[in-house]
This record gives C-alpha cells, sequence and structure tokens, in this order.
C-alpha cells in the first residue's frame, strides 16, 4: 500500500510539473488538504519541565533524520512544484494556502532533520512571492518565531533557514525603509545576539544586518550599539565572530555614523585587546 501511494505521488508530481491549463478550485483544494494531512503531523515534544537547553548546538548534535522521509519528500516536492506552477491562481489559491496553513507550515521549521527544513525554507520564499497579500502576516509570524525562541525557549531548529529567508527579503525592501522594518531589525534581528547558541544561525544574522546598513547607513549606530549590548564577555570564539560582524558593518558605515558610537567602540575594543585569543588579535588588527 505504501508503494501503490509512493506511485501514485510520483504521477502527481509528473502532473503538476507538465499541466498546461488553471487548476481548477476543487484541485487547489484537495492539494492542500493532502499536503496538510501528510506534512502537519503534531507538534515536537516540548523539552522537560519547559526549560532552556543550555547545551543545545546543531553543530554538536547529529541531527534527528526522520525515517518517513522517503514519502515526505515527494509531498514536499509536489506541493513546491503546485507554488511554483504558473498554473496555479494565486488569486484563487490564498483562500486555501491561507494564514491558518502558513503558521503550520512555520510549526514545521522546528524540525530536527535538516533536509526537511530546506524544502520548507524554499517552499515559505515561493509562498512569500507568489501570495504577495500573505508577505505582512509572515513576516509577523516569524518575528513571533523569534521573539519566542529569544525570551522563553532559546531552542529551535529552524533560525538559520528563517534568517535566510528574510535576507532575500530584506534584500527587496524598498527604500526609504519602512518604521515596521526598522522596528524588526532593532526588536528581532539585534537581540538574537543575545542567545548561547548564535553561532547556529550567526552567519545568516549576520547578512540580515548588514543588509540593513547598507540600505540606510543611518542604523549603523543603532547596529553597532547593538552589538556591544551584547558583547560576549568569556567566549573567545562568540567574540571572534561578533568583531567580524562589525568588520563587515563598519565597511559600510559612514563618518557621521561612526563619529556617534566611537567612544563605546573603542572602549569595547580596548577590553578586546587584552584577550590571549589569537583570533581576537588577528581580527582586531583587520579592523585597526
Amino acid at each position: 500500500e505504501k508503494e501503490v501511494k509512493r506511485q501514485t505521488l510520483l504521477e502527481l508530481v509528473d502532473y503538476v510539473t507538465s499541466a498546461t491549463g488553471k487548476f481548477p478550485e476543487s484541485v487547489v483544494q484537495e492539494v492542500v488538504n493532502m499536503v496538510s494531512t501528510n506534512l502537519f503531523r503534531g507538534p515536537n515534544p516540548a523539552p522537560k519541565e519547559n526549560k532552556v537547553i543550555e547545551s543545545f548546538d546543531l553543530e554538536e548534535e547529529e541531527p534527528v533524520m526522520d525515517p518517513a522521509w522517503p514519502h515526505l519528500q515527494i509531498v514536499f516536492e509536489l506541493f513546491l512544484r503546485f507554488v511554483q506552477s504558473p498554473e496555479t491562481d494565486a488569486k484563487m489559491a490564498k483562500r486555501y494556502v491561507d494564514q491558518g496553513f502558513i503558521l503550520r507550515l512555520l510549526d514545521l521549521f522546528d524540525s530536527e532533520d535538516p533536509r526537511e527544513r530546506e524544502y520548507l525554507k524554499t517552499i515559505l520564499h515561493r509562498i512569500y512571492g507568489k501570495f504577495m497579500v500573505h508577505r505582512p502576516f509572515i513576516r509577523k509570524a516569524i518575528n513571533n518565531i523569534f521573539y519566542r525562541f529569544i525570551f522563553e525557549t532559546e531552542k529551535h531548529y529552524g533560525i538559520a533557514e528563517l534568517l535566510e529567508i528574510l535576507g532575500s527579503i530584506i534584500n527587496g525592501f524598498a527604500l526609504p525603509l519602512k518604521e515596521e522594518h526598522k522596528s524588526f531589525l532593532v526588536r528581532a534581528l539585534i537581540p538574537l545576539h543575545k542567545p548561547k547558541c548564535v553561532s547556529m544561525y550567526h552567519q545568516q544574522l549576520s547578512y540580515c544586518v548588514t543588509q540593513f546598513v547598507e540600505k540606510d547607513c543611518k542604523l549603523a549606530d543603532t547596529v553597532i550599539r547593538g552589538l556591544l549590548k551584547y558583547w560576549p564577555i568569556t567566549n573567545s570564539s562568540k567574540e571572534v565572530m561578533f568583531l567580524g560582524e562589525l568588520e563587515e558593518v563598519l565597511e559600510a558605515t559612514q563618518s557621521a555614523e561612526f563619529q556617534r558610537c566611537m567612544v563605546p567602540l573603542f572602549r569595547q575594543i580596548a577590553r578586546c585587546l587584552n584577550s590571549s585569543h589569537f583570533q581576537d588579535q588577528f581580527k582586531l588588527l583587520i579592523l585597526t
């Protein structure tokens, strides 16, 4: 029976890929129902006593590979091609790919399986591009995931993938930047430097932050002061990451903004000079 279902799904993938006429509403509804039934498998078990797991580190832990992946992959592939298809009418499909569906899709980003997160990243990005009406909601929902991660759990497997999506979104922001977007930088992106497991997503975070400064140089002072606020005290490897990000931000910083924050910045650099970590010294040499 599993093989029969797999073959049927593969036939559907071929059909969606080669379709030459608009999908009727009944087909759209059935596709979304099928995807929901197969992918939304229930919440991940919560950590015991709802405590922050301090040792959480994707680089140290072996990810759990879902044994059902050979089946799930076909469902993901089918839905990805369905969303990308020019035969899927966004105005009609938005009634089924609605806010409730998007929230449940976002819940899946906390999957331990990196293959699932990779598909989710691509699918959500395509939904963001195709369903313009959902764009503000998607940004707000991602913000809420970040807030819960920063201030409550400090445990989530999909922060890097969500930031990667946001990197593309931020790249497309029109100028001048809206206050909503600046608020997102201050309230979500900068505080994301606080969690102990920042190394698992720092590359994507640094890219997002630098994008803001490149789009609006006046934000450099805000960003640099934010970095200084969350600057690591005893973690040398984390300090090296911060120095690397600071280097990228300073490259996009104009003289006026630099003068506003140079006193606290130089004080922090002076503290770093006392570090015995050779990478700190190397980064400081580059900054100088």
